[in-house]
């Protein structure tokens, strides 16, 4: 039987194929390193840090969601903030955290966010349309919140005066042009023939004013039907069902 042993072919194949597994295996490891590398490179990490509430962090978020990324959602405390300032590039939030490294500014973040995940249009011409709109809306809210930060409680004065001062006229020159787009594009979206993150960033400031200053876009309602449009769509609808804030 030793001798059969030492002469037999078959534990040759045995170590043979031995062998060819563990190389196989050593191949298979290096290759799964490989890939985790390569995918840690294409799918970036996320942190999103801002305070506990919706504010300027919301329409990031709301992209995030939107596309459909993981991300991180930092909340950062009153008590933590004073350290955490040090280390933002402008001395404010939000602040996104890309792999270690910071983007700051609201609207800079939301950019960067939809260009990496086809939310900012499909062509140049219609990303430059979606900054466009993206601007107009910060033009809109530079007179509003006269009115906005007071309705909320941020600060003294008389609301209805601001209201009929600030509120009314910033309304009528912004809405009549979100109405106009929307008429002009004819998808349902501000631009061209899908959602852009300018899309979740005016559906947002709807619904909020909605919730907050009910009746207030009576005469707007192509806006509010936008803005239900959008928040229809199952993966923001599943972010506004489920937020924390």
């Amino acid at each position: 039987s030793t001798f059969l042993f030492k002469t037999s072919p078959f534990p040759l194949l045995f170590f043979s194929n031995f062998h060819s597994k563990v190389s196989f295996f050593v191949e298979f490891l290096t290759i799964c390193i490989k890939l985790r590398g390569y995918c840690r490179r294409i799918m970036p990490e996320y942190k999103l840090h801002y305070f506990g509430i919706r504010g300027l962090g919301e329409v990031p978020r709301q992209i995030f969601a939107l596309a459909e990324v993981k991300f991180e959602n930092v909340a950062v405390t009153r008590e933590d903030w004073p350290e955490f300032k040090k280390k933002t590039p402008f001395g404010q939030m939000p602040v996104l955290e890309v792999d270690g490294k910071f983007i700051p500014q609201s609207f800079a973040i939301a950019r960067f966010i939809a260009s990496q995940h086809g939310l900012a249009g499909k062509t140049p011409f219609e990303a430059a349309w979606v900054d466009a709109l993206a601007d107009q809306w910060k033009d809109f809210q530079n007179d509003f919140k006269k009115f906005w930060y007071l309705k909320l409680g941020f600060g003294e004065g008389d609301v209805d005066a601001a209201k009929v001062e600030h509120g009314i006229p910033a309304r009528d020159k912004f809405f009549p042009l979100v109405v106009k787009q929307l008429k002009k594009n004819g998808s349902g979206f501000l631009v061209g023939d899908a959602v852009t993150w300018v899309d979740v960033l005016v559906a947002n400031a709807v619904a909020d004013l909605e919730e907050k200053e009910a009746g207030f876009l009576a005469e707007y309602p192509e806006v509010v039907a936008h803005q239900k449009k959008v928040h229809a769509i199952p993966a923001l609808k599943k972010w506004l069902e489920t937020r924390p804030y």
